[in-house]
Order: structure tokens, then C-alpha cells, then sequence
């Protein structure tokens, strides 16, 4: 896949060095036996090498949307040969003046790159999908493809299963998601356990937006950035798609 990559078979020295430690720092994190992630599935795709990896610039930067769009249309077309644990994790370039901007401030780069993701999509949105966000089934498309998203910064001190060095993206494919479904006694055994985990990994209560894909009471865009406290913003930034598809006039 173009500009992604995969762990053990592309060379190291083509990496730049913030590249480089902050895929260090993600194998350590995944990897960590004494205090394990939350997400199971991540670790599963991370230990059977399901995951890929790409870098993209200083988030800040309009061009760096381009980049993030480029990557993210290489791995959709190829995301299903992976394996059904896979995730496309996306790494920012994330200067020390940038790492010490709050978690609001992060939050409102998280929406612009969603919402610049927006106004590149070739694809038409999915007939299947609502428009609205504050729709119970609504959830980000781009490709064609239903998407799960993730965002870690480094502003992020109590919720540490949010938190990592630099801003980061872990995409996951809804496909993904529903085949990890399938067994519903399997998911909600592995769902209870990652509950277990999020309460001793995080030195906050698990956050109260955390909820199930289609529930009445479940909104899916705000489980994409979770604040580093209980609350949440009450109306979605992801507004474009809708002046986008012509229906917001």
C-alpha cells in the first residue's frame, strides 16, 4: 500500500526520527504486558500484524489533510486482503509547541481533518448511512467505506487510553467491527473484560459517551474524541457533509 507502513517489512533508516519514536512508543503501548491496553481487538491486530501505520505532518497545516486523505484512500481499497482485526493508524507530526495545547483545542483539529476528509471523498455517501450525526446509526464515511474513529493526543493525563505522544488516528473499517460481532456471546465477554481493563488503565471513570454502534441513546461522533473529563460537546462539528451533499441550504 502506498506511503503505509507495515511492521517488520519496510526499512527503518526511510523513516524520519519523530517517525521512527513514535512507532517505538506505539509497540511499547501495545505490547505492555504489566499494564495492557484496553482494546483487545487492537492488541489482537497489533500481535497478528493486522495494523498499518502512516505519517502525515503537523496537523495544523492544510496540506497535511491532503496527505491523511491519500493514505486513508490507499488503505480502503485495501483493507480487506489484511486480515479482520485490522486498523489504519495515522501518526501526526506533533511539535512541543503543539503538545502543550489543551484538549479542546486538539478536539478542534480532530473535526477539521474529518470535515477536510469530507470535501475530498470522491465517493457519493452511503445511501445505508444518515447524514445527520446526531442520528443513532450516522458514523464517518470516506471511500465508500464506514468508519470507526479514534483520536489520542498528548494533552490527554487522565484518560491515558486516550493519550499518546504525538496526535494519532486508529481507523477502523466498520466491517471490521461487525465481524468482531458476530459472536455476540465472544463480543460481549471481550467487551466486558475491556471495560475491566479502561477502569484500571485510566485514572478517571470510563467515560459516560461510551456506548453501543445503533443504541437509541448512542451517538457514535462522540466516542471518536473523548474529553479528558465526563463531559462531551452537546451538537457534532461534522457539519460539511451536509452543505457538501447539498441538503443544508
Amino acid at each position: 500500500m502506498n506511503g503505509l507502513y507495515t511492521h517488520g517489512s519496510s526499512p527503518r533508516d526511510q523513516l524520519l526520527s519523530w517517525e521512527k519514536q513514535a512507532l517505538d512508543r506505539f509497540f511499547a503501548k501495545m505490547s505492555d504486558k504489566e499494564k495492557p491496553f484496553p482494546c483487545i481487538p487492537a492488541t489482537i491486530g497489533f500481535s497478528t500484524n493486522q495494523l498499518r501505520y502512516g505519517f502525515v505532518g503537523d496537523p495544523r497545516s492544510e496540506t497535511t489533510i491532503d496527505k491523511l486523505a491519500s493514505l486513508l484512500t490507499s488503505y480502503t481499497k485495501h483493507s480487506k486482503e489484511i486480515g479482520n482485526y485490522t486498523s489504519l493508524i495515522i501518526f501526526y507530526e506533533t511539535p512541543q509547541s503543539l503538545k502543550n495545547d489543551s484538549v479542546e483545542e486538539f478536539e478542534q483539529l480532530f473535526w477539521k481533518h474529518l470535515n477536510g476528509l469530507n470535501t475530498l471523498d470522491e465517493y457519493d455517501w452511503p445511501k445505508d448511512i444518515p447524514t445527520d450525526p446526531h442520528n443513532p446509526i450516522w458514523e464517518f464515511c470516506f471511500n465508500g467505506e464506514k468508519y470507526f474513529m479514534y483520536c489520542a493526543t498528548p494533552a490527554h493525563k487522565n484518560r491515558k487510553s486516550r493519550h499518546f505522544d504525538v496526535m494519532m488516528l486508529a481507523i477502523t473499517p466498520r466491517w471490521v467491527l461487525q465481524e468482531f460481532n458476530k459472536s455476540q456471546s465472544f463480543a460481549e465477554r471481550i467487551k466486558t473484560q475491556v471495560r475491566e481493563r479502561l477502569a484500571k488503565y485510566d485514572s478517571i471513570s470510563i467515560h459516560p459517551d461510551l456506548n453501543t454502534y445503533g443504541a437509541e441513546d448512542n451517538f457514535e461522533w462522540r466516542q471518536y474524541f473523548l474529553h479528558d473529563d465526563d463531559t462531551s460537546l452537546t451538537k457534532c462539528p461534522y457539519h460539511r457533509v451536509l452543505k457538501f451533499l447539498g441538503i443544508d441550504k
